[in-house]
């Protein structure tokens, strides 16, 4: 779940933040340290991918995708250099966000199978060097889960306490009054829903059907630590986070302050003070950090936090970096436009942060319009496609992709609110057409179901532009989308300075180039990405960088780079050119 782009106002969100930073930081960016030890642990040079089940592969012909059907799909990814897969969630659920609503954290919905399949898919992606992660759906259950049902039975219920009960406002016999104080759901209406059984409200930062958990309760704790040792004993090799900044709300319920305006559902805007990032979720994710150590193997622990500056996020690692080894960048992600200035200040900001901590850097995920569209110009958008992927591969960081990422899958709203799964489409409409767009069936080949399902109607039509945005049409297209991808991901495992190296920002006042050096040991590799759409011819001085050479030999160049050899002081990039050439 993530919080944000979960919104209805996600879509229609302007970067104000881009504005502020326009004036970017031009500070030239220190490298990197780097010690062998760190480069052991197999998280630091990996690239996750984000699978929706429901979306990737059908093996039963039901429409929907399933555990079995990922796993007939691995000898695809491990072909095109995936290193991890993360899988939302496949709990068993009542659907009503996807999944996002548990009601059993250690079983498998028989939608997508049994945990014996899944035994075989971690068994099966072992053998191919890939490693499976778990979604951790730490913030809320969902109200037909076990642990709810009690404790909505009863206000003496030993489960009672597992969630946040509270009393209303000026509450009689005969009248419930008003909520207890004036927080909102991000979805929509107060966070407060009133129990007429029990006569007392109970909290939910998201849908109604999503009660959060107390986690000021030691036994919710114990409770859903038991859950991590379920999964990291069937093969687990780590849990993306989801929501871990909400896991606290103000004991004292202060209201949240207003904000000018109304969002899509015509609520006041609200500022979540009191139940966003309380310092006692730091305490949480160490708790978290300490169970997932016991095991081998180096497992990692993802967050979905988007915080509202890198510093903030800087402090998802932890004091000592005992919390989270990877915090999703969200401030990476939600940039929404080519602005060299701003990726700039960015990068240089995460690569000098205080804990020196492993950037996580990815453009889409189920929550997000998909980059095809959040990027392009509506004229050269493959082109741009194949330029943010060497902005996300060539980065120093661990990347995440989206599953069909790669093919330049683009978002396919519903056209008519009747044909609307995701509830906040539902409910948001027109304003917010929902996340159903981002979440179409995987585009396998051209014909009329892509490879995806033999049923007539899988849960999501296919988009129009699957006859030709698929993996057998660009696997013989050498230009494709998909072999920039390809050829990116093969050239991080085997060039040490892409795969190991430091990262340096140069050229730092160019408003419409970001460059930077990528460096370990003698090897320099260069990367230069021309975010304008007009031709740039660009003179590189290295040598107040420490390195020698005159020349670039290209290693991948969108579009083809005309020469074997390029003079270092005469680059010339296309209308948004990437380029990513071996110093000489």
């Amino acid at each position: 779940m993530h919080w944000t782009s979960r919104t209805a106002l996600y879509r229609l969100r302007v970067p104000i933040l881009a504005l502020a930073l326009a004036l970017a930081s031009r500070a030239t960016q220190a490298q990197a340290p780097s010690t062998s030890s760190a480069h052991d642990e197999w998280w630091r040079h990996a690239v996750i991918y984000e699978i929706y089940p429901r979306s990737f592969q059908d093996s039963d012909g039901d429409g929907i995708g399933d555990i079995k059907g990922i796993t007939s799909r691995l000898d695809y990814l491990k072909d095109l250099g995936i290193d991890a897969i993360w899988i939302t969630p496949m709990y068993p659920s009542p659907g009503v966000d996807y999944g996002y609503d548990i009601s059993d954290y250690t079983a498998i919905d028989p939608v997508y199978g049994t945990l014996a399949d899944f035994d075989m898919l971690v068994a099966e992606a072992k053998k191919r060097q890939i490693r499976v992660l778990m979604d951790y759906v730490i913030n809320h259950t969902s109200d037909q889960n076990p642990w709810f049902l009690e404790s909505r039975s009863s206000r003496t219920n030993p489960k009672r306490d597992w969630y946040i009960w509270r009393d209303g406002k000026g509450e009689t016999e005969t009248d419930k009054r008003q909520p207890p104080n004036n927080w909102q759901s991000w979805f929509g209406g107060p966070a407060w829903e009133w129990d007429p059984i029990t006569r007392q409200y109970y909290y939910h930062y998201f849908y109604v059907q999503q009660p959060d958990l107390n986690w000021r309760n030691p036994e919710v704790r114990d409770a859903m630590y038991g859950v991590l040792d379920f999964w990291m004993k069937r093969g687990a090799a780590g849990f993306r986070i989801d929501a871990v900044s909400r896991l606290f709300e103000d004991p004292n319920l202060h209201d949240d302050p207003f904000l000018p305006g109304r969002n899509a559902y015509g609520d006041r805007n609200i500022q979540h003070k009191y139940t966003d990032d309380l310092p006692e979720v730091h305490d949480v994710l160490k708790e978290v950090r300490r169970v997932v150590d016991k095991y081998p193997g180096d497992p990692v622990l993802i967050t979905e936090a988007d915080e509202p500056n890198v510093q903030a996020l800087t402090k998802m690692y932890g004091d000592k970096n005992d919390e989270v080894q990877l915090p999703m960048d969200f401030q990476i992600a939600d940039v929404n436009q080519l602005s060299a200035p701003r990726f700039r200040q960015l990068f240089n900001e995460i690569e000098s942060n205080s804990a020196n901590g492993q950037p996580e850097y990815f453009f889409s995920n189920h929550d997000q319009p998909r980059q095809w569209d959040r990027y392009g110009d509506g004229e050269h958008n493959d082109q741009i496609a194949k330029l943010m992927a060497v902005l996300l591969l060539a980065t120093r960081g661990t990347p995440q992709m989206y599953y069909g990422e790669e093919l330049g899958m683009r978002t396919t709203d519903p056209a008519r609110i009747e044909d609307v799964h995701d509830p906040i489409g539902k409910r948001g409409w027109p304003k917010d057409k929902g996340r159903d767009g981002e979440r179409t069936p995987m585009q396998w080949d051209g014909s009329a179901l892509t490879g995806f399902t033999t049923s007539a109607k899988p849960w999501l039509p296919v988009p129009p532009s699957a006859a030709t945005y698929n993996v057998e049409s660009e696997r013989k297209d050498p230009n494709s989308i998909f072999n920039t991808y390809k050829r990116l991901l093969a050239l991080r495992k085997t060039d040490p300075a892409l795969r190991d190296g430091s990262q340096q920002s140069i050229n730092n006042d160019d408003p419409e180039v970001v460059a930077f050096l990528r460096r370990e040991g003698d090897r320099t590799v260069l990367v230069a990405l021309n975010m304008s759409g007009h031709a740039r011819t660009v003179p590189f001085h290295l040598q107040a960088n420490g390195v020698k050479g005159t020349r670039l030999t290209p290693l991948l160049s969108t579009p083809a780079a005309g020469s074997s050899s390029i003079p270092l002081d005469h680059v010339e990039l296309a209308p948004f050119a990437a380029l990513v050439a071996a110093v000489e």
